[in-house]
């Protein structure tokens, strides 16, 4: 009987299992894998000689798709047809099924670490230890030239001596460049690695050491600020999910028992106990107790926040103070922290179109420029007489070689600096969004957010706080406004929007009993219905009412107050309303007053009244508000600012926002309280829901696009002087050497300022 089909071996297998099994039916050499129970470490058995590095890549690849989706479906299950589940101490073993058990001796078992939360987001496991080794080649480098200059100078040593110092720089500073153009010679392409070592080969061929040795020390050099950057983009996005437990304190209603599940394990509904100093496992809400939680890792936001009764947690924040119970929102996989690594796996992928640009005429421009630097030679020698090979002086003056010009040529044609000088920009402000509760999806969000100059802002969530608070519950007739309370909670526990969760809260404060309901359909931007005690229930805004029988009743009661939002309940016999309170954001009327200075149009959409959203609209010193607006309204409205010639941009939170983001220039999400749609939708995430951030992503943009156009235009600049300097033969090869290379640097760490300041609403 197969292992995976028993029942007592089902607990011990992670649904992510067919995963691994998987790999092992598409790989020959495996035969089995083994990982321990805390998820650490996972060695794999092969049988006779391997690629190890494929085989490596391979399950590291597996690993990280694992931890990505752990939700794979039922159909992937299939792949545990064929293999067989062992326990082990401490381990689980899976292995393929009928094979010879005398040939398990030959095995030779490989270990890999489970990928780190930074792999896991796409990023290469070696990044952070790259620019260390590049950093001490290119130092090694620069010593050995300096010493070789020095003996060369001052004639102190054997003549062998200098050339052979030189010589040593140059293994130390082209290391690496060595490694990437062999890589790409093997797949029949060259890079700009392969015309920096040709050009200090042909160097060193013609007796100029010291230029090739000074060639490779500022190439070095450059690609460790590079991989420095890179670095710096890791470290913040590593910080996000560092704190990740892999346990949490089970309790149990009715006994009050505790016990330790993990993390995986916990669904919804889960009651959990969270104490002092601990990390909160999953999404969830404070069911008792108070504390505050370090929200820093997830969001930016550097001061402690305040958690009460009814109070959401996120994932991966810290409980700082009080021990507190906390009923499950979301499963694991569904977190917070998961949404966050989802999408910062998504923006590694998605390049800016000038990044794409660059991409594509990088490797044909390497190609022209060895073509064109081969011509030019052959011009220089046959064309006009330039001696082939030597460097003569005539008259004082040194007439260099066509071979020295055609190196000096390739130098200064190289595109070193123009191929960084967009994703080192891009990887640098995607690093500071991070830090500061910003996220980018990829580079072309970036360039987009720059050339907004309209900005469309949904009310409830956005501009206001979208902690809404249930003020009073009417029904009609009056005397069972518990039952209403009761009803529209239960039907509320199933949906996520603001409304709902301030029904919720109020709900369990209130101590209200949760019925039984099926049949629950959700009416997007109207409302929800589902079927309770077997009669038909529906919740949600006015226009729901005045379509039906009640028409008439409806449109004789009262708005309600300005500033309050109202629901209807409906439930036989039974109706009743809803009021709830919503706080206009204290930060919201500062934002669009730096919007405003910025040159931007600030539009307000709601599906809320008119005197309601023109009475926000006064106090945020709004003039466009556009209310009563449904979810179609919403992605009109944005359209027609789009064809008045103005780029938009969208910020919403709720799932009826989900198709006007799609419909604008650039979609921002409110990231901690939005829809799975509305951030499936987004280009920016506000991971803390602070407004404020989307004039700070704005500005960030702004600054971006300002370095990137600062970068493209020293990189052409210099391109082009050097070049016609070159090509007239009146530049030295030492001086090309220190443009060109210098030109990379400067690049690079120009692309490095906007890794440093703080935000506006920081810095005060």
């Amino acid at each position: 009987m197969n292992d995976f089909q028993n029942t007592a071996f089902q607990t011990a297998i992670p649904e992510w299992a067919p995963e691994l099994a998987a790999f092992l039916q598409r790989s020959e050499e495996a035969k089995a894998v083994v990982w321990d129970d805390d998820n650490t470490e996972i060695s794999v058995a092969t049988v006779g000689q391997v690629d190890e590095d494929a085989l490596r890549k391979s399950l590291q690849e597996t690993l990280a798709a694992v931890v990505r989706r752990p939700n794979h479906g039922e159909a992937a299950t299939s792949a545990m047809d064929g293999m067989r589940v062992r326990r082990l101490p401490e381990q689980t073993l899976l292995e393929k099924d009928g094979h010879d058990e005398s040939l398990a001796t030959l095995w030779t078992w490989r270990r890999i670490p489970w990928p780190s939360p930074a792999e896991m987001a796409g990023l290469k496991p070696d990044e952070d230890e790259d620019w260390r080794w590049l950093a001490a080649l290119a130092a090694l480098c620069g010593v050995l030239g300096i010493a070789g200059f020095t003996l060369d100078v001052a004639g102190i040593g054997p003549a062998w001596l200098s050339p052979a110092l030189y010589i040593a720089a140059m293994i130390a500073g082209g290391w690496d460049a060595a490694k990437d153009a062999a890589s790409m010679l093997s797949r029949g392409a060259v890079d700009i690695h392969f015309l920096m070592l040709a050009v200090a080969v042909g160097a060193s061929v013609i007796g100029a050491f010291g230029e090739g040795a000074l060639l490779l020390f500022l190439f070095s050099l450059a690609g460790a600020l590079e991989h420095f950057a890179m670095y710096r983009t890791r470290r913040e996005i590593d910080s996000l999910f560092r704190m990740t437990p892999k346990t949490a304190t089970l309790l149990d209603e009715e006994t009050r028992e505790e016990s330790i599940i993990p993390v995986d394990d916990i669904v919804p509904g889960h009651l959990l106990l969270i104490r002092p100093g601990d990390v909160f496992p999953v999404d969830a809400v404070v069911v008792k107790g108070e504390t505050a939680a370090d929200e820093s890792s997830l969001t930016g936001e550097a001061h402690p926040v305040d958690k009460h009764q009814g109070d959401a947690v996120s994932s991966g924040t810290v409980n700082l103070w009080g021990a507190v119970e906390t009923r499950c929102r979301n499963a694991a996989s569904e977190s917070a922290l998961q949404r966050v690594i989802h999408l910062i796996h998504e923006a590694r992928h998605m390049r800016a179109p000038s990044q794409r640009f660059t991409d594509k005429f990088g490797p044909k421009y390497t190609l022209g420029v060895l073509a064109a630097t081969t011509a030019m030679f052959f011009v220089w020698w046959l064309g006009f007489g330039v001696q082939p090979f030597l460097n003569v002086t005539v008259e004082g003056q040194t007439q260099f070689s066509a071979f020295y010009r055609a190196m000096t040529l390739l130098v200064v044609a190289s595109p070193c600096a123009l191929v960084l000088s967009i994703p080192s920009a891009i990887l640098a402000a995607i690093a500071w969004g991070a830090r500061h509760g910003i996220l980018f999806r990829g580079g072309a969000a970036i360039e987009e957010m720059a050339g907004v100059n309209a900005v469309a802002l949904d009310k409830t969530g956005t501009l206001t706080t979208g902690d809404l608070r249930v003020v009073a519950v009417e029904s009609f007739p009056p005397g069972r406004e518990r039952d209403v309370a009761e009803l529209a909670y239960t039907l509320e526990r199933q949906a996520s929007h603001p409304i709902a969760r301030a029904i919720v809260r109020y709900g369990e404060a209130e101590g209200l009993e949760q019925r039984q309901a099926g049949e629950f359909r959700s009416l997007t931007g109207k409302g929800v219905q589902a079927t309770v005690d077997e009669q038909h229930c529906l919740l949600g805004r006015r226009e729901l009412l005045a379509e039906g029988p009640l028409a008439e009743w409806v449109r004789t009661l009262p708005e309600p107050g300005v500033g309050l939002s109202e629901v209807w309940f409906v439930h036989g016999e039974l109706l009743g309303r809803i009021l709830l309170e919503d706080l206009v954001r204290t930060e919201s009327a500062g934002v669009l007053r730096r919007l405003r200075e910025a040159g931007l149009t600030a539009v307000m959409l709601t599906g809320d009244r008119l005197d309601a959203a023109n009475a926000v609209g006064e106090k945020l010193g709004l003039t466009e508000v556009r209310a009563g607006l449904g979810p179609e309204d919403k992605v009109e409205a944005v359209r027609s600012l789009r064809e008045d010639g103005q780029r938009v941009a969208m910020v919403g939170d709720g799932i009826n926002d989900a198709p006007c983001l799609a419909a604008a220039d650039v979609a921002v999400a409110m990231g901690a309280r939005g829809s799975d749609a509305a951030l499936e939708q987004s280009d920016v995430v506000l991971m803390n829901d602070k407004i404020e951030n989307f004039f700070e992503a704005f500005r960030l943009s702004r600054r971006s696009r300002r370095v990137i156009r600062q970068n493209v235009t020293i990189s052409l600049v210099t391109i082009g002087v050097m070049v016609g300097a070159a090509v007239f033969g009146v530049v030295p090869i030492t001086l090309g050497v220190l443009a060109h290379e210098g030109s990379t640097v400067v690049v690079c760490l120009n692309s490095m300022r906007l890794l440093r300041g703080a935000p506006l609403t920081a810095a005060g």
